[in-house]
Protein backbone atom coordinates (compact mmCIF):
# COMPACT_ATOMS: atom_id res chain seq x y z
CA UNK A 1 0.00 0.00 0.00
CA UNK A 2 2.82 2.38 0.83
CA UNK A 3 4.59 1.84 -2.50
CA UNK A 4 1.46 2.30 -4.63
CA UNK A 5 1.16 5.66 -6.36
CA UNK A 6 -2.18 7.43 -6.75
CA UNK A 7 -3.45 10.76 -8.08
CA UNK A 8 -4.46 13.47 -5.64
CA UNK A 9 -6.94 16.19 -6.58
CA UNK A 10 -6.32 19.18 -4.37
CA UNK A 11 -7.64 22.67 -3.77
CA UNK A 12 -5.78 25.61 -2.28
CA UNK A 13 -7.39 28.30 -0.13
CA UNK A 14 -5.92 31.76 0.42
CA UNK A 15 -7.12 35.31 0.96
CA UNK A 16 -4.64 36.75 -1.57
CA UNK A 17 -5.01 34.49 -4.61
CA UNK A 18 -4.72 30.80 -5.37
CA UNK A 19 -3.45 30.70 -8.98
CA UNK A 20 0.09 29.63 -9.94
CA UNK A 21 0.91 28.08 -6.57
CA UNK A 22 3.83 25.65 -6.99
CA UNK A 23 3.08 22.13 -5.72
CA UNK A 24 6.10 19.81 -5.48
CA UNK A 25 6.28 16.16 -4.45
CA UNK A 26 9.60 16.06 -2.62
CA UNK A 27 9.93 12.28 -2.93
CA UNK A 28 9.36 11.92 -6.68
CA UNK A 29 10.40 15.49 -7.60
CA UNK A 30 7.20 15.87 -9.62
CA UNK A 31 5.60 19.27 -9.60
CA UNK A 32 2.57 21.11 -10.89
CA UNK A 33 0.90 24.52 -10.61
CA UNK A 34 -2.60 25.36 -9.38
CA UNK A 35 -5.17 26.87 -11.76
CA UNK A 36 -7.15 30.08 -11.26
CA UNK A 37 -9.50 28.26 -8.86
CA UNK A 38 -6.65 26.85 -6.78
CA UNK A 39 -7.21 23.31 -8.09
CA UNK A 40 -4.28 21.00 -8.89
CA UNK A 41 -3.54 17.33 -9.58
CA UNK A 42 -0.39 15.45 -8.58
CA UNK A 43 0.69 11.83 -8.14
CA UNK A 44 1.91 10.69 -4.73
CA UNK A 45 2.35 7.74 -2.41
CA UNK A 46 1.62 7.30 1.27
CA UNK A 47 4.06 9.33 3.43
CA UNK A 48 5.25 11.47 0.50
CA UNK A 49 5.81 15.14 1.37
CA UNK A 50 4.09 17.83 -0.70
CA UNK A 51 5.48 21.36 -0.67
CA UNK A 52 3.33 24.41 -1.49
CA UNK A 53 5.05 27.69 -2.27
CA UNK A 54 4.75 31.03 -3.99
CA UNK A 55 6.28 34.46 -3.60
CA UNK A 56 3.18 35.77 -1.80
CA UNK A 57 2.70 32.86 0.60
CA UNK A 58 4.57 31.19 3.42
CA UNK A 59 6.11 27.86 2.54
CA UNK A 60 3.94 24.92 3.62
CA UNK A 61 4.54 21.16 3.65
CA UNK A 62 1.95 18.40 3.95
CA UNK A 63 2.67 14.70 4.50
CA UNK A 64 0.36 12.37 2.59
CA UNK A 65 -1.41 10.36 5.28
CA UNK A 66 -3.96 7.54 5.10
CA UNK A 67 -6.86 9.98 5.15
CA UNK A 68 -5.56 11.66 1.97
CA UNK A 69 -4.84 8.25 0.49
CA UNK A 70 -8.40 7.07 1.14
CA UNK A 71 -10.23 10.08 -0.30
CA UNK A 72 -7.60 11.04 -2.95
CA UNK A 73 -8.30 14.69 -2.14
CA UNK A 74 -6.66 17.41 -0.10
CA UNK A 75 -7.59 20.93 1.01
CA UNK A 76 -4.64 23.24 1.77
CA UNK A 77 -4.84 26.70 3.34
CA UNK A 78 -1.89 29.01 2.73
CA UNK A 79 -0.95 32.05 4.77
CA UNK A 80 0.20 35.35 3.34
CA UNK A 81 3.94 35.97 3.51
CA UNK A 82 3.98 39.37 5.19
CA UNK A 83 7.28 41.22 4.87
CA UNK A 84 7.72 43.77 7.63
CA UNK A 85 9.41 46.99 6.55
CA UNK A 86 11.29 49.41 8.70
CA UNK A 87 9.34 52.49 9.74
CA UNK A 88 9.42 55.12 7.01
CA UNK A 89 9.28 58.82 7.77
CA UNK A 90 7.22 60.68 5.18
CA UNK A 91 7.87 64.37 4.66
CA UNK A 92 10.17 66.77 6.49
CA UNK A 93 10.32 67.30 10.23
CA UNK A 94 9.87 70.96 11.16
CA UNK A 95 11.36 72.06 14.47
CA UNK A 96 10.10 75.65 14.65
CA UNK A 97 13.66 76.96 14.35
CA UNK A 98 13.70 78.85 11.03
CA UNK A 99 17.43 78.37 10.47
CA UNK A 100 17.13 74.59 10.87
CA UNK A 101 13.85 74.22 8.97
CA UNK A 102 15.14 76.08 5.90
CA UNK A 103 17.91 73.47 5.60
CA UNK A 104 15.37 70.61 5.77
CA UNK A 105 13.21 71.91 2.93
CA UNK A 106 13.98 70.38 -0.47
CA UNK A 107 15.03 72.97 -3.05
CA UNK A 108 15.27 73.03 -6.85
CA UNK A 109 12.43 70.60 -7.54
CA UNK A 110 12.78 69.28 -11.09
CA UNK A 111 9.92 69.88 -13.55
CA UNK A 112 8.56 66.90 -15.50
CA UNK A 113 7.67 67.56 -19.15
CA UNK A 114 4.16 66.22 -18.45
CA UNK A 115 3.66 69.03 -15.89
CA UNK A 116 4.03 71.71 -18.55
CA UNK A 117 2.10 69.95 -21.32
CA UNK A 118 5.09 68.99 -23.48
CA UNK A 119 4.72 65.60 -25.21
CA UNK A 120 7.50 63.19 -24.28
CA UNK A 121 8.72 59.78 -25.39
CA UNK A 122 6.65 57.02 -23.79
CA UNK A 123 8.23 53.99 -25.43
CA UNK A 124 10.74 51.49 -24.09
CA UNK A 125 14.00 53.09 -22.97
CA UNK A 126 16.92 51.67 -24.95
CA UNK A 127 19.83 50.18 -23.07
CA UNK A 128 23.34 51.67 -23.58
CA UNK A 129 24.26 48.67 -25.77
CA UNK A 130 21.13 49.15 -27.91
CA UNK A 131 21.90 52.86 -28.36
CA UNK A 132 25.47 52.13 -29.43
CA UNK A 133 24.24 49.51 -31.91
CA UNK A 134 21.68 51.95 -33.33
CA UNK A 135 24.38 54.60 -33.78
CA UNK A 136 26.66 52.08 -35.51
CA UNK A 137 23.99 50.92 -37.99
CA UNK A 138 21.97 54.10 -38.56
CA UNK A 139 21.40 55.19 -42.17
CA UNK A 140 21.71 58.61 -43.75
CA UNK A 141 24.29 58.03 -46.49
CA UNK A 142 24.01 56.94 -50.09
CA UNK A 143 20.95 54.76 -50.67
CA UNK A 144 19.98 55.08 -47.02
CA UNK A 145 23.24 53.45 -45.84
CA UNK A 146 25.75 55.62 -44.02
CA UNK A 147 29.52 55.37 -44.44
CA UNK A 148 29.71 54.90 -40.67
CA UNK A 149 27.53 51.75 -40.78
CA UNK A 150 29.63 50.30 -43.67
CA UNK A 151 32.89 50.86 -41.77
CA UNK A 152 31.43 49.36 -38.58
CA UNK A 153 30.20 46.34 -40.53
CA UNK A 154 33.59 45.72 -42.16
CA UNK A 155 35.52 46.20 -38.92
CA UNK A 156 33.34 43.76 -36.99
CA UNK A 157 32.15 46.43 -34.54
CA UNK A 158 28.49 45.94 -35.54
CA UNK A 159 28.70 42.21 -34.84
CA UNK A 160 30.36 42.90 -31.49
CA UNK A 161 27.63 45.38 -30.54
CA UNK A 162 24.89 42.90 -31.54
CA UNK A 163 26.49 40.28 -29.33
CA UNK A 164 26.59 42.77 -26.47
CA UNK A 165 22.88 43.54 -26.91
CA UNK A 166 22.10 39.81 -26.83
CA UNK A 167 24.19 39.41 -23.68
CA UNK A 168 22.30 42.26 -22.02
CA UNK A 169 18.94 40.68 -22.92
CA UNK A 170 20.08 37.29 -21.62
CA UNK A 171 21.27 38.87 -18.37
CA UNK A 172 17.98 40.76 -17.90
CA UNK A 173 15.97 37.57 -18.48
CA UNK A 174 18.24 35.67 -16.08
CA UNK A 175 17.69 38.21 -13.30
CA UNK A 176 13.91 38.14 -13.91
CA UNK A 177 13.74 34.33 -13.68
CA UNK A 178 16.00 34.33 -10.64
CA UNK A 179 13.91 36.94 -8.80
CA UNK A 180 10.58 35.20 -9.52
CA UNK A 181 11.41 31.53 -9.12
CA UNK A 182 14.59 31.21 -7.05
CA UNK A 183 12.83 30.75 -3.69
CA UNK A 184 10.32 28.17 -4.95
CA UNK A 185 12.84 26.27 -7.07
CA UNK A 186 15.45 25.80 -4.35
CA UNK A 187 12.75 24.77 -1.86
CA UNK A 188 12.58 21.43 -3.70
CA UNK A 189 15.99 21.45 -5.39
CA UNK A 190 18.49 22.20 -2.61
CA UNK A 191 21.78 23.85 -3.42
CA UNK A 192 24.41 25.58 -1.28
CA UNK A 193 24.00 29.37 -1.21
CA UNK A 194 27.39 30.03 -2.78
CA UNK A 195 26.44 27.83 -5.77
CA UNK A 196 23.03 29.32 -6.56
CA UNK A 197 24.30 32.20 -8.72
CA UNK A 198 26.67 29.83 -10.50
CA UNK A 199 23.73 27.53 -11.24
CA UNK A 200 21.65 30.29 -12.82
CA UNK A 201 24.55 31.39 -15.04
CA UNK A 202 24.99 27.74 -15.99
CA UNK A 203 21.35 27.82 -17.15
CA UNK A 204 21.83 31.10 -19.03
CA UNK A 205 24.77 29.62 -20.97
CA UNK A 206 22.43 27.07 -22.54
CA UNK A 207 21.66 28.00 -26.16
CA UNK A 208 17.96 27.29 -25.49
CA UNK A 209 17.76 29.52 -22.39
CA UNK A 210 15.88 32.37 -24.08
CA UNK A 211 13.65 29.97 -26.04
CA UNK A 212 12.49 28.12 -22.90
CA UNK A 213 12.37 31.07 -20.48
CA UNK A 214 11.28 34.17 -22.39
CA UNK A 215 7.52 34.84 -22.34
CA UNK A 216 6.91 31.34 -20.93
CA UNK A 217 4.78 30.20 -17.99
CA UNK A 218 6.43 29.46 -14.66
CA UNK A 219 5.59 25.80 -15.19
CA UNK A 220 7.61 25.57 -18.43
CA UNK A 221 10.50 27.54 -16.95
CA UNK A 222 10.60 25.22 -13.93
CA UNK A 223 10.79 22.20 -16.25
CA UNK A 224 13.82 23.79 -17.96
CA UNK A 225 15.44 24.63 -14.60
CA UNK A 226 14.88 21.06 -13.37
CA UNK A 227 16.62 19.67 -16.47
CA UNK A 228 19.58 22.02 -15.99
CA UNK A 229 19.67 21.22 -12.26
CA UNK A 230 20.23 17.53 -13.00
CA UNK A 231 22.99 18.43 -15.48
CA UNK A 232 24.60 20.83 -13.01
CA UNK A 233 24.64 18.27 -10.17
CA UNK A 234 25.97 15.59 -12.53
CA UNK A 235 28.77 17.89 -13.75
CA UNK A 236 29.82 18.70 -10.19
CA UNK A 237 29.83 15.01 -9.29
CA UNK A 238 32.09 14.19 -12.24
CA UNK A 239 34.51 16.98 -11.27
CA UNK A 240 34.75 15.63 -7.74
CA UNK A 241 35.45 12.14 -9.06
Amino acid sequence: MISQSFEIIGKIQSTIGVENIHVINQASQQFTISDKNGVFKISAKLLDTLTFSSVQHKLKTVVVDRNIQSFKTILVTLQENVIELDEILVGKVLTGDLNLDVGNVKKNTSVNFYDVGIPGYKGKIATPSERRLNEATSGGGFGGVSLNSIINGLSGRTKMLKNRVNIDKREALLQSVKARLSKDFFASNPLENDLKNDFFYFCADDENFIKFCKNQTDFKILIFLRMKYRQYINNRSQKKD
